[in-house]
């Protein structure tokens, strides 16, 4: 057997696997998700990302240490970008009133989306470079100018009414106000109504769609290799509902992690304009990622205590 299709086997496989889990056991606590817990979980995503960088390393043969850190520094700067997603997320159940109890269920369709979008995005952009070469620099220059706007943008709060999925759904569904019920469309008194879930599901694959803008620029600065893309990133969104519940108990805690995302989006779209003339060593980019990202968390938490006091 080919060993990039044994591979691609075993991711699938993995993946499989980790989604029921994750299905289960979030289905069961049907949104009530300890702080505890949460870490809990997060931390056994992360392991079981951490671990598939490992057996990438002893299944690429001669190539196995540069793919297993392309691998790892590409999903660092994808789990990153992820943290930042779901903010965003939490800012669109509370517009649509979304009880907790149901926030699972439409985490599930936002995170099938995400996995398919990713597969077409990651494709699409490795096909663009191959052909057009200057493309690379095209997708610098966005990641810089939405470094450059997260970085100095204000706490902004998500407007749907602004979204395209949603504005369509209203041209064809009137929408009830309902929040109690888990269903996408309810019944009363012979008329058909969408509800708030269905609303929610739509605005999160819309943002699906503009979190892949971002994404699949910054990890193809970091590998071409379509097998490192595409896992990298769907290792990163696996574990994002119990990520989810995880900072939709520290969302005050923060508050520097979107200047941090910021600057590592700065970072490697500066990284792909320049590649050509001062090539930048993978580990070189991880350590400054990493670093990045471990400065906005304590800084973060330093902030959220000094407040306490």
């Amino acid at each position: 057997m080919d060993a990039s299709l044994f591979m691609w086997i075993v991711f699938w496989v993995v993946v499989a696997v980790a989604l029921f889990v994750d299905l289960v056991i979030l289905q069961r606590h049907q949104g009530n998700v300890g702080f505890k817990e949460a870490v809990k979980m997060v931390c056994l995503w992360i392991g079981l990302a951490l671990s598939f960088g490992v057996f990438i390393y002893f299944a690429s043969g001669d190539l196995g240490s540069v793919k297993a850190l392309e691998y790892i520094t590409g999903y660092v700067v994808e789990y990153s970008l992820s943290i930042d997603n779901m903010f965003v997320f939490l800012m669109i159940f509370a517009y649509f009133a979304i009880p907790k109890q149901h926030q699972p269920k439409v985490l599930i369709y936002g995170i099938i989306g995400a996995i398919v979008l990713r597969f077409l995005f990651v494709f699409i952009g490795i096909q663009l470079i191959n052909a057009f070469a200057w493309i690379i620099y095209v997708f610098g220059a966005v990641l810089i100018v939405t470094a450059v706007k997260m970085f100095f943008q204000k706490d902004e709060q998500v407007n749907p009414e602004k979204n395209i999925a949603y504005r369509i759904l209203k041209k064809f569904f009137s929408f009830t106000t309902d929040i109690k019920t888990s269903k996408f469309f309810i019944k009363e008194k012979g008329v058909l109504y969408a509800t708030p879930m269905l609303a929610a599901v739509g605005v999160i694959e819309v943002s699906d769609i503009i979190f892949a803008v971002d994404s699949i620029p910054a990890v193809l600065s970091i590998s071409r290799d379509t097998f490192i893309v595409y896992t990298s990133n769907i290792f990163a969104i696996v574990g994002l509902r119990s990520l989810y519940f995880l900072l939709s108990n520290l969302a005050e805690k923060f508050k520097y992690l979107q200047y941090g995302v910021a600057v590592i989006l700065f970072f490697v779209g500066l990284k792909m304009i320049i590649q050509h003339h001062i090539p930048v060593p993978t580990h070189v980019s991880l350590a400054i990622i990493i670093l990045i990202l471990g400065v906005s968390i304590i800084t973060s938490i330093v902030h959220d205590k000094k407040k306490a006091k």
